[in-house]
């Protein structure tokens, strides 16, 4: 159970900390709970190459038949509408959708033997993202949230935890945040980067305010939380001036500034959401942001699987539904990363809560299945051009090398330097490992 003690003081403190920010003018999302937990120091893994990673997060459980272990000797309704090509990687085939991820299977690993219990969105997404299954006793954060808090940042002036457009995976019940302070949690753009007019809400001032008078309502905030003693422990000044630094530094409005990118460049990660999502995510990566969640929505395909994840749109001459545009994104991310030199120090990841069933269902879909499932990984030192574990003839089971979404996590802190055995402190001082004791470290995936 929570530890209620002292909820009125808490309220009081969360008056008091509304009250700052009204008086500062500013409503521009960033978390302001204080720091409740330890900080455990991480251990760096000799295998660890990356500094920061990119989430590119399938919201809905994308089908793994359709995607990333494709059975073309199966019975029509298991195999679906979809048929297999060949990669770069001889014995390799990926989904007719995906050509451009199949020409760089080489930088790609593939985790086809993916399994857990849980095929409820919010529930399943907790799991994947914590490594941690949910239980009313405790809220576990996010990989990313830890990785926040764990990793010191290289920058002072964006936030350490972006999503792009925004945060919710598996729906609105899971924050990320658990029982780290917010403010490690995800900061949501709030905004479509394909979007002609996009801009990230609330970065730039309101009209008639000046940047005079930012920095007299910054000193009268500092000066209203200096003299509450109930404020005093819960380090509202530096929090102010992480906004005030966002709304005032150049640097800032910059690192979202797509047009800045030759049309060219934007043409290539594709037009759609997810696509330049990927694109200001490799902007952010660039300028020291350690972790950037990019969401594509739509994946949960109970009906008309075939239109929604190949066509778009009925009777679309070239696909640009869910998974040509995922291709052309993350081709497009990966080639730009290499480019830039920032592929061997980024880990990118690509995975949804689930899979769906191995049979199409009446409505030409198919439905929640987490027994099995893909994910996909490239670059923060990971081996690719390989395929890890496997499932069962219809994509049902895995058949070979189960792994845990408490594995996958713990081998995304190993990548990134972190400890998976270290322990966090919730605020009624219980130590929580990152990972649950059972979970082991993918080695394959950096062989």
């Amino acid at each position: 159970m929570r530890n209620t003690s002292g909820s009125h003081r808490r309220n009081q403190v969360f008056s008091r900390r509304k009250t700052l920010w009204q008086v500062a003018g500013l409503s521009i999302g960033l978390p302001l709970y204080p720091a409740l937990a330890g900080q455990a120091s991480p251990n760096n893994v000799s295998t660890a190459t990356a500094k920061s990673c990119i989430l590119i997060w399938l919201d809905g459980g994308p089908s793994h038949l359709e995607t990333f272990d494709m059975k073309p000797r199966a019975s029509t309704e298991v195999r679906g509408p979809l048929n297999a090509i060949s990669s770069a990687v001889s014995g390799i085939q990926l989904s007719e959708c995906l050509p451009q991820l199949a020409q760089r299977m080489r930088d790609i690993a593939i985790i086809r033997s993916m399994t857990s219990p849980l095929g409820e969105h919010n529930l399943g997404a907790h799991y994947l993202l914590t490594g941690y299954r949910p239980t009313p006793v405790l809220t576990y954060p996010s990989f990313h949230t830890v990785a926040s808090h764990q990793l010191e940042s290289v920058q002072n002036i964006l936030p350490n935890n972006i999503a792009i457009p925004e945060y919710r995976p598996g729906g609105a019940g899971f924050d990320g945040v658990g029982f780290l302070p917010n403010k490690y949690g995800a900061f949501s753009l709030g905004s479509d980067p394909a979007d002609k007019n996009f801009s990230v809400q609330n970065l730039e001032p309101g009209r008639n305010l000046t940047m005079d008078r930012i920095r007299r309502r910054q000193r009268f905030a500092k000066q209203l939380s200096i003299y509450d003693s109930v404020d005093r422990t819960f380090n509202e000044v530096s929090v102010l001036d992480r906004a005030f630094q966002m709304i005032t530094a150049p640097e800032a409005a910059t690192a979202f500034r797509m047009d800045d990118e030759s049309d060219e460049t934007r043409r290539r990660f594709g037009p759609k959401t997810v696509g330049q999502s990927c694109l200001l995510a490799r902007r952010l990566v660039e300028r020291g942001v350690r972790f950037v969640t990019v969401k594509q929505s739509g994946w949960d395909t109970h009906s008309d699987l075939y239109t929604r994840l190949k066509e778009g749109y009925t009777g679309a001459k070239v696909g640009v539904g869910l998974i040509p545009s995922l291709d052309l994104a993350v081709s497009a991310l990966i080639d730009d990363l290499k480019e830039r030199g920032l592929l061997d120090e980024t880990l990118v990841v690509i995975m949804g809560e689930f899979g769906r069933t191995p049979k199409i269902n009446t409505q030409g879909g198919r439905d929640h299945w987490p027994r099995v499932f893909s994910m996909a990984l490239a670059g923060g030192g990971i081996s690719g051009g390989q395929v890890i574990g496997c499932s069962d003839a219809v994509g049902e089971s895995p058949s070979d090398r189960p792994i845990s979404p408490s594995d996958v996590v713990s081998s995304i802190y190993t990548a990134l330097g972190i400890d998976p055995a270290a322990t966090l402190t919730t605020s009624d001082g219980r130590p929580v490992r990152l990972v649950n004791d059972d979970a082991k470290v993918v080695t394959e995936l950096f062989s």
